[in-house]
């Protein structure tokens, strides 16, 4: 069942979201080149809780870590450890806090120092992707509408568009219905209403859509080994179009 959120409820996201947006906006100063992708997280768990919040991935579903710290051809939920970042890598950073009971949850795709061309491209289109499926979260358009936006754009580049992991709706629960596919047919699944609180998750690969899943059970790779980019935001619906709650200006 999809669950609308009250004004209340909705008062209490903001808050979630933009902890999480500031987070974000905080750990992208810490990547550089010889940090650790442990070190990446163990920045994100400090920065929220020392904020007031919990981190959302922290223990959900036996995740080890605050965040997911997912390099070049991850596509996400790379578990930190020690390894290190090196100039040219990108690197993709999944993060969610929890403030009075409400998750935020995002991800941006941040440059390890200097990137090729082609790395900040993917970045760009992955980013771009996402507002352009915005454009249709409004009262009365369905999710099919934001996916084919997303989709189309994504591939009109020449990327494959990840199809066997989606976003989501978000609340009181990290993961609520519906699912929010970044792929799919103008017109078609639940129709949007204000009250609506959706994580938004473009998933985009250089290459081809595949991926596969490591033995620990969380990482996600691409198939051919080509670089990956993940771009999230947390966002309501309302009655005056859509409110985005985890991009938190500087």
């Amino acid at each position: 069942m999809i669950w609308l959120k009250s004004k209340e409820e909705i008062v209490k996201m903001r808050k979630a979201g933009r902890l999480t947006g500031e987070t974000l906006n905080a750990v992208e100063a810490v990547v550089r080149p010889g940090i650790t992708t442990k070190e990446i997280s163990d920045f994100v768990d400090d920065y929220i809780t020392s904020h007031g919040g919990i981190p959302s991935f922290k223990g959900y579903g036996g995740f080890p870590a605050a965040a997911c710290v997912s390099l070049n051809d991850t596509v996400v939920h790379g578990i930190p450890d020690n390894t290190k970042l090196y100039e040219g890598d990108i690197v993709s950073i999944d993060v969610g806090a929890i403030v009075e009971g409400y998750h935020g949850d995002a991800a941006r795709t941040f440059a390890v120092g200097t990137i090729s061309p082609e790395a900040e491209k993917l970045i760009e289109v992955t980013k771009q992707s996402f507002f352009e499926g915005i454009k249709f979260a409004q009262p009365g358009y369905r999710i099919g509408d934001i996916a084919s936006a997303i989709q189309n754009y994504a591939e009109s580049f020449g990327y494959g568009v990840v199809r066997s992991l989606v976003g989501h709706g978000v609340g009181r629960d990290l993961h609520e219905e519906p699912d929010v596919p970044n792929f799919g047919r103008p017109g078609k699944g639940a129709r949007l209403a204000a009250g609506m609180t959706l994580a938004i998750e473009p998933m985009i690969n250089a290459g081809t859509y595949g991926v596969k899943v490591l033995d620990d059970g969380w990482t996600v790779k691409t198939k051919d080994g080509k670089l990956s980019a993940h771009y999230e935001n947390s966002v309501v619906i309302t009655d005056n179009g859509l409110e985005i709650l985890t991009l938190i200006e500087n």
